[in-house]
């Protein structure tokens, strides 16, 4: 049975490679989501049998509760909070490796009572391990959530979350730790201690980043949640739990890498910079005076006709194609200029949205070819022959200051060149800035136009006129 079991692990594990795999392209994505959940079961089953169980009620309560729950948020969440339901699901992860170390703590007192469990050092940091991070995890997870959803401003002038604060809470979670780990046994008031303080630590540490921040915040958090995943199973000595949180702790921190690459930022800067909008310092009033004035606005109509002399046309989503729900629209925009003969193609950034590959995701929702969604390296040099780019709601990732102004927040960050384009339709509600807190320079180049409003009526409208012509 050991065998087995552990074969168990084995194929679960490759199932999980394989997926990760899988998800490295939108042309796989789904197969690999499935490979990956078929190695979830797997593992689930070699795990119950692992452990002998006997009483499957509780077991079965479990499935129930967490099996509707899914498959109700899975139907009600929207596309446009993915982003949050994804940052959940770290906190999630983080809170039942907590509640998993904390219970086998209280378990294996009342077994050592009974002489029936001796604890190890090995187990004492594992259990550490898990409480810290797990507890950092979820409330980290939460704070995340509300930044994404624009219900928790940037907080780095509250006393709270500055950085000596966060250091001593540190210290002391790392003095709890050391004692709870040379009298495992002993020690309910440093370990109830310790989670306190890791729970309050996870809110200082995300509070102060900015929104701007959060694709790598999500991703790191979901590396966070992998390894407490990792050291709970350490903690129960289950092989499944530690390949998978270590597979996840090593996939979210490659993919934390690249997402500060495509920011260019440091994680350093990520974690304890602050906000680029405070950095940016740009009132409202600054904002406004540096639009005043020079930005030309456009209709649907205007940009129809542009349209309907167009040989090569490149949609440029963003966060604000998200909220107008518009994927549907752009690929009906798209299909009426294919059958007109015009080469179209979607630029992607790799943080734009508010997390890795969200944009990818509306897109494949609205059942855009694979091949038409084009990587922003390959992109680019593209930009100085196409014709009209069309950017929706994006702002951050397509501002010439990155490229231009060394003062910007953002200078530095690798963007799409649509600048570069013959014309530049921008569809935006209006002149508000990004996640970054800067006005985009984009918007007043003299070959930009704006058409403000909901990007969804606009391209409904785009399509009404195109059909005009």
């Amino acid at each position: 049975m050991e065998i087995l079991i552990n074969f168990g692990y084995l194929i679960a594990a490759i199932l999980f490679i394989l997926g990760i795999k899988g998800m490295t392209t939108p042309k796989t994505a789904v197969r690999g989501n499935q490979m990956s959940a078929i190695g979830m079961l797997i593992a689930v089953v070699a795990a119950l049998l692992d452990y002998n169980v006997v009483d499957y009620t509780w077991i079965i309560v479990g499935v129930l509760i967490g099996g509707i729950l899914g498959a109700v948020l899975a139907k009600k969440i929207a596309m446009t909070d993915m982003p949050e339901m994804v940052a959940a699901l770290n906190g999630v992860g983080g809170g039942a490796s907590l509640l998993v170390a904390a219970a086998n703590y209280l378990e294996s007192q009342k077994l050592a009572e009974m002489g029936k469990f001796v604890p190890t050092y090995d187990w004492s940091i594992a259990v550490i391990l898990s409480i810290l991070i797990g507890a950092v995890t979820l409330t980290g997870s939460l704070i995340a959530v509300g930044k994404l959803k624009g219900k928790i401003g940037d907080a780095k002038k509250v006393g709270l979350f500055k950085a000596i604060v966060k250091l001593v809470l540190l210290t002391l979670v790392v003095g709890a730790g050391y004692f709870a780990y040379v009298d495992p046994l002993n020690s309910d008031i440093l370990i109830a201690g310790m989670i306190v303080l890791c729970l309050v630590l996870g809110v200082c540490l995300v509070m102060p980043i900015g929104g701007a921040d959060m694709p790598v915040v999500v991703s790191l958090l979901n590396s966070y949640s992998g390894l407490a995943g990792a050291s709970a199973g350490f903690v129960l000595g289950n092989n499944g739990l530690i390949i998978t949180g270590s597979l996840v702790g090593a996939s979210g921190i490659i993919l934390t890498s690249i997402m500060c690459k495509a920011m260019n930022r440091s994680l350093t800067n990520v974690l304890f910079g602050g906000s680029m909008a405070a950095s940016a310092g740009v009132s409202k009033s600054e904002n406004d005076a540096f639009y005043d004035g020079k930005v030309k606005y456009s209709s649907a109509d205007e940009v129809a006709m542009l349209l309907d002399n167009a040989q090569k046309v490149v949609f440029v989503p963003g966060y604000g194609l998200a909220v107008a729900q518009a994927q549907h629209a752009t690929r009906e925009l798209a299909n009426m200029l294919e059958a007109r003969g015009v080469n179209v193609k979607y630029a992607i950034h790799p943080v734009a949205g508010r997390m890795p590959g969200h944009m990818n995701v509306l897109l494949a929702e609205a059942e855009v070819p694979y091949d038409q969604l084009v990587e922003m390296d390959t992109i680019n040099p593209e930009f100085s022959q196409t014709d009209v780019s069309i950017v929706l709601g994006a702002n951050d990732v397509v501002n010439p200051a990155a490229a231009k102004d060394p003062q910007s927040p953002i200078y530095g960050m690798p963007i799409l060149n649509v600048h570069n384009s013959k014309t530049v339709v921008v569809v935006k509600r209006g002149l508000s800035p990004g996640f970054a807190g800067i006005p985009n320079e984009l918007l007043i180049r003299d070959n930009s136009l704006m058409v403000a409003g909901d990007a969804k009526k606009v391209l409904q409208d785009m399509i009404g006129a195109l059909k005009d012509l």
